[in-house]
């Protein structure tokens, strides 16, 4: 305890500088927890499991995927058509639809987009809302069932509300930019639990379908994409077996012969997705990553340095006093460790509670996540990358305390 009090009263001689130092410290924490919660999401997003795979059916040749609606319900039955086949335990097909409220100022503020499917999927299908705690579950539940009795209902992310400045009960027409010279006039009756779906949409696959169908007694032709709706078939199965049965049932079906279909389980499939981001993503992981730990350690380093060269004179009275050589080295190392812990601790927990329950996550769209959680490692991290950098910066002029000479330091003071 008396070395710790000691240890407190040097971080307190020179305030300003304990705090530039801590503040130094929580900001680059800060930063590398937000890195590390991106990638660690993406990695598992990109990760195979060992049970309850998900696969990704997507027409073969081309990107974007683009398939006839007609090959929904023989997906979703797993193309199974002899004894023994297997079919998924749940399915849902998505048709993406990318519109705007303001033709005459579209940008940002005035964006749309859209996953058309079942509604009731959302709750079966959708990573991360099919496992939401009661309370938000039941509201999410209540805006489905909406959806459902009211096929035009739209249920949109919160940012995404706070852009278009509209609000739940709101009606508006979204004007096609994929499916151009298509309107959908729909109407607000919920939102998605604040987090990765803050940006998205749901409209009624149903709804957009009979607008096609519209559109073509309309004009007098079908839509120049009425062929080609069907974007992707999510399809649940339990194993990584039954998934390889499926695939093989899916890829040898004749229904699928023009255009061609393949299946990927969906860690592949989120991977294709990222592949445009690949150059990104390697830049925090083995760049911006590594360059903020090593220059943690520096400012640390520098801070104790300046610290050590002031205090040579009171580091010769200690060992006058009886401290040996290592009790002035673990005291110097002990003023780093303290500070890049504490510092480090505060701000990786301040950060998983901040963007977490305040934000609702990351806000940094890559691909289709528009927002990442924090980890809960993060309430670790902190401390953790506090203390190894704090030892790794503060060594080298710890060390050098062991080699100051008594005789040498009172010889110049004489």
């Amino acid at each position: 305890m008396r070395f710790l009090k000691l240890i407190l009263r040097n971080l307190r001689r020179n305030i300003l500088r304990s705090i530039l130092t801590s503040t130094g410290v929580m900001v680059l924490v800060f930063v590398i927890t937000l890195i590390w919660s991106i990638l660690g999401f993406l990695d598992r997003a990109t990760t195979e499991k060992s049970a309850n795979f998900k696969g990704i059916v997507t027409e073969k040749w081309s990107i974007p995927s683009q398939m006839p609606f007609s090959y929904a319900q023989t997906l979703a039955d797993g193309a199974a058509r002899e004894p023994g086949d297997v079919s998924p335990e749940d399915s849902m097909t998505w048709q993406f639809f990318i519109g705007t409220i303001d033709k005459a100022n579209i940008g940002f503020n005035s964006f749309v987009f859209a996953f058309c499917m079942e509604p009731r999927k959302l709750l079966t299908m959708m990573d991360e809302l099919d496992s939401l705690p009661d309370g938000p579950k039941a509201e999410l539940e209540k805006a489905v069932v909406a959806m459902e009795n009211n096929r035009q209902g739209v249920i949109i992310g919160r940012k995404r509300l706070e852009a278009l400045n509209k609000r739940v009960g709101d009606k508006m027409t979204i004007f096609g930019q994929n499916y151009r010279n298509l309107d959908l006039e729909v109407e607000i009756v919920g939102t998605f639990p604040p987090g990765r779906y803050d940006n998205n949409s749901c409209i009624h696959r149903d709804y957009l379908n009979s607008s096609l169908d519209s559109f073509k007694a309309k004009t007098g032709k079908a839509h120049p994409l009425a062929e080609k709706t069907l974007n992707l078939v999510w399809v649940r199965v339990p194993d990584r077996d039954t998934f390889d049965q499926l695939g093989s049932q899916i890829t040898s079906s004749p229904f699928f012969a023009t255009p061609a279909v393949k299946i990927e389980t969906a860690s592949s499939g989120v991977s294709n997705f990222l592949a445009g981001y690949k150059d990104l993503l390697t830049i925090f992981r083995w760049v911006l990553a590594p360059s903020i730990l090593i220059t943690l350690a520096v400012v640390i380093s520098n801070a104790i340095s300046i610290s050590v060269r002031e205090r040579r004179k009171e580091m010769a009275v200690l060992k006058v006093l009886g401290f040996s050589p290592n009790q002035v080295l673990w005291l110097v190392m002990g003023e780093a460790l303290l500070l890049g812990g504490i510092a480090g601790a505060i701000s990786s927990i301040g950060t998983y509670y901040l963007v977490n329950k305040g934000l609702g996550g990351i806000p940094f769209p890559i691909a289709f996540f528009s927002s990442f959680p924090v980890e809960d490692g993060a309430l670790w991290w902190g401390a953790a990358i506090g203390l190894i950098t704090s030892f790794l910066g503060s060594i080298v002029p710890a060390w050098s305390t062991r080699s100051i000479k008594i005789v040498d330091v009172f010889s110049k003071v004489a």
